[in-house]
């Protein structure tokens, strides 16, 4: 079964009134992320640069956008009431010279040369800290399997004695042009070389260490430094641990992606943190000092007289420390929620009826409220003439 497309505004991320401009400005910065050039052997990346470019290529023409607003996917099948589109009269690369001219030097149809240097593609990890470790920083140990030059062939990747040869297949160029039909019409494609792997160099005797590849995969430890501030989901680059580079290029970087774990008392949102801490009820109406947890350890608040619950207060400067300025620091917000006691000694019963009785008398509230006369002077259901009473006026 063929994979379902998923929706062109979607797959740019822009609304379905959008103009020409905004749609061209979100292609360029997908196209830009995913380009096959500026990530190297991900497949991922290419399927979702692809997606971006064909999609790109119908809501950048108007008369194609107006059909696919009306029919959908369907209008490039043939099912529609269209009747489907022609695109073999359109050269894809035109696109590309339109977006991509100073990404890829001017050129309209230029691509990067692949047999130059070329940077290292990035390693990806991650790693789980606490809630305080967040907050104020902290150094971990991440381990990495990386390569290494072969020591055997420095990092040549030929047996010792030989030394590569020039491909035949690109001349040495190490990139190859071929052109194939597509929805698109005729597209030229300039391609790394599948014979040296755009290196531009054959190895006919691969090293017997390394297999040709010039690296031996070896297990590291790093210390990766967190940043004070640091939130759940981002992540520490470390330049220069990543993937070798292609002909003299440096190399990629580990991204560490940072987990932070749940804590039992502290919320966090953006730099602020939120918390709730119980008052009793004697300090909620006399007033009195209590203690609140903070992320800096415990601090003295002292409550107001007659503080309803739900009260929200601030401790200025007790939040979390900007990645920018760690001496710069959000807020800690606190709601102060009075509590009921639920078990209570006879003594402590008896002296709150008392307190009760002086203070409003609300546990006899019902039985005080008088009765009113309502003039209703009809008879009872025992036949006896009576006045009916009742508590609430209407």
């Amino acid at each position: 079964m063929a994979e379902q497309k998923r929706d062109y505004y979607e797959v740019l991320g822009v609304d379905k009134n959008a103009d020409e401009a905004t749609i061209k400005k979100a292609y360029r910065v997908l196209a830009k992320k995913y380009h096959p050039d500026m990530n190297p052997g991900d497949a991922e990346a290419e399927k979702k640069f692809k997606e971006a470019s064909e999609a790109y290529a119908v809501l950048s023409d108007p008369d194609k956008k107006r059909q696919y607003d009306q029919y959908g996917h369907a209008a490039f099948e043939g099912g529609a009431g269209a009747g489907g589109f022609d695109f073999s009269g359109m050269d894809f690369s035109d696109i590309f010279g339109d977006i991509f001219g100073d990404f890829f030097g001017g050129g309209s149809r230029s691509r990067a040369n692949s047999n130059g240097p070329m940077k290292g593609a990035n390693l990806r990890t991650s790693v789980r800290i606490t809630f305080e470790e967040a907050v104020f920083g902290c150094s971990k140990q991440i381990d990495l399997t990386v390569k290494e030059t072969c020591k055997t062939c420095n990092g040549s990747g030929a047996k010792p004695g030989t030394t590569p040869e020039t491909c035949k297949k690109c001349g040495g160029k190490g990139q190859v042009m071929y052109t194939q039909q597509s929805f698109f019409g005729t597209v030229r494609n300039v391609t790394t070389c599948p014979d040296c792997q755009g290196t531009g160099k054959v190895i006919k005797e691969k090293c017997p260490d390394c297999s040709g590849s010039g690296y031996i995969p070896m297990k590291k430890r790093y210390s990766v430094d967190i940043p004070a501030g640091i939130d759940n989901g981002q992540s520490v680059r470390q330049p220069g641990l990543g993937e070798p580079g292609v002909n003299g290029g440096p190399r990629g970087d580990v991204l560490v992606e940072v987990i932070v774990g749940r804590h039992p008392i502290f919320q966090r949102q953006d730099f602020n943190i939120f918390s709730t801490v119980p008052v009793s009820y004697a300090v909620a109406a006399l007033g009195g000092e209590i203690f609140i947890d903070t992320v800096d350890g415990k601090v003295i608040y002292d409550v107001k007289p007659g503080t309803q619950t739900d009260t929200k207060i601030r401790l200025k400067g007790k939040g979390v420390p900007t990645l920018r300025n760690r001496d710069v620091r959000g807020d800690h917000y606190v709601t102060l929620v009075v509590s009921v006691p639920d078990k209570l000694s006879s003594e402590a019963k008896e002296l709150l009826k008392q307190f009760d009785a002086l203070t409003g008398d609300t546990l006899n509230a019902t039985k005080n409220a008088a009765p009113r006369d309502d003039g209703d002077n009809g008879n009872s259901k025992d036949g006896k003439k009576g006045k009916k009473k009742g508590f609430w006026k209407s």
